[in-house]
């Protein structure tokens, strides 16, 4: 990981030797319907030297209307380069229940469209006998298609359970007044209701990330995401390197208390970081770790400020790198609030 190599004060930066950068959208590239400032030109400069991708669980709309939104925030996108947790949703489907079967949909356009394109009928009534329910985010799903797919799911005596799909676990949602209930939520709702949980297709699980690599054609990628239990666990999980930035979801307090399948290889304070070479994280005799002029040591339970250093970003790497290091759980530790306060809001 490159938060623990040793051989260099300054590794390279997080973009160089790339072949595919892929991006999560909301809380990387925008928030609700306004780009993040920066995020356009950092991410059109690395498209100069990588393929640019994109990976949304947002389910709500098609890649074409992603791709349109993109491109008028000024970035060279098209529908090919976005890669959808519909999308992925769709081939797991096409594993489980016959080509052309009815599909009950919890969602928007967005499932609509890539059950349209699979050959799949779509119908929003559990009468309808479907052979399967697909679910995802939408701003107009409410009680009315949450009941439905409860009814769908009920079980049946002699009946296989039927299958059910969801595009994603996001419990939030980044929008310009805050973060508003996402996809999570709405299954949480149906999974009280039936007892069961469905099958996921995005971020964190791996189907999005295959769907991802087949198409660009390369497995030397690098995932920039806002959330470590989506963005940062699924990267960790297919291994890819990861970076986490600071725009979004996840704060400082979330990234020091990160549990080991959720740590990013690279922490940075916007995308402007991708391109900057990325200080080494060293550890010196007595076990602080130190980045930049920042060193933190562990002793015992208690997280120790060494040294503040030159910036509040290293003061947190080498925070996390030397947590994350004792392998001692978040919960026991005393950590002073000046390592985790968020300089980035």
């Amino acid at each position: 990981m490159a938060l623990f190599k040793r051989n260099q004060s300054q590794l390279p930066a997080p973009v160089d030797g790339v072949e595919l950068l892929v991006a999560d959208l909301d809380g990387v590239v925008y928030r609700g319907k306004a780009a993040i400032p920066g995020a356009v030109e950092n991410l059109n400069r690395a498209a100069e030297s990588a393929r640019l991708g994109y990976l949304t669980n947002n389910a709500s709309r098609t890649d074409a209307a992603v791709a349109e939104q993109l491109s008028g925030l000024g970035l060279r996108a098209r529908p090919a380069d976005v890669v959808t947790s519909p999308q992925a949703a769709v081939a797991l489907l096409r594993d489980a229940v016959a080509p052309g079967s009815t599909v009950l949909v919890v969602g928007g356009a967005g499932l609509v469209d890539e059950l349209g394109k699979a050959g799949f009928a779509v119908t929003r009534s559990a009468d309808d006998d479907p052979a399967a329910v697909v679910q995802g985010f939408a701003p107009e799903v409410g009680w009315a298609q949450l009941a439905e797919a409860a009814f769908a799911l009920a079980e049946r005596p002699g009946r296989d359970p039927l299958p059910w799909i969801a595009t994603n676990t996001d419990w939030t949602l980044p929008l310009e007044r805050g973060l508003a209930p996402g996809n999570g939520t709405l299954v949480s709702a149906v999974h009280t209701a039936v007892q069961r949980l469905p099958l996921f297709a995005g971020k964190p699980e791996s189907p999005i990330y295959e769907a991802a690599f087949e198409r660009f054609g390369t497995r030397n990628a690098l995932m920039v995401g806002d959330r470590l239990d989506t963005d940062i666990k699924g990267a960790r999980a297919v291994g890819i390197p990861s970076a986490l930035v600071l725009t979004g979801v996840d704060r400082p307090k979330q990234l020091v208390a990160a549990s080991s399948d959720m740590h990013p290889d690279f922490i940075v304070a916007t995308l402007a970081g991708l391109h900057e070479p990325y200080p080494e994280t060293t550890f010196d005799r007595s076990g602080a770790a130190r980045v930049g002029t920042a060193r933190v040591r562990m002793d015992g339970h208690i997280v120790r400020i060494v040294d503040r250093g030159d910036s509040p970003l290293n003061l947190l790497r080498a925070g996390c790198a030397a947590i994350w290091a004792s392998g001692l759980a978040i919960y026991g530790l005393d950590v002073p609030e000046e390592l985790y306060a968020d300089h980035w809001r």
